[in-house]
């Protein structure tokens, strides 16, 4: 796995990640986007996304991310003042979430595998 790379489980696999440092820059929406791969057995159907972990966001997926499919998402731009590092997580078709990892996404070619 390269350092762009991080592999999310299901909600019941524990999983830690340490925190990021101090947040010291802004999300913008036409500049940023990053990769998602779905490597579970259940469709994606939301990409959640939160500053505080409280209030989460989504990414439009359409239809959802199958099994073994990937998708370029990007940044909506009213998200623009918001902090490019955020909490992420992914809820399935089976009802389950993965835990919530934090990632940088002003980070140039980030991948994230859930």
């Amino acid at each position: 796995m390269n350092s762009n790379s991080l592999r999310l489980g299901f909600a019941a696999i524990a999983f830690g990640i340490a925190s990021c440092g101090p947040m010291t820059t802004t999300a913008q929406a036409a500049e940023f986007s990053f990769t998602a791969t779905n490597t579970t057995k259940s469709s994606i159907t939301k990409v959640l996304v939160s500053e505080d972990k409280k209030t989460w966001g989504y990414f439009e997926i359409g239809k959802g991310i199958k099994p073994g499919a990937t998708a370029d998402l990007v940044w909506d731009k009213s998200t623009n003042s918001e902090s490019c590092k955020q909490w992420v997580k992914a809820a399935y078709a089976d009802g389950s979430e993965s835990e919530p990892a934090k990632f940088d996404f002003c980070e140039d070619g980030l991948e994230i595998d859930f």
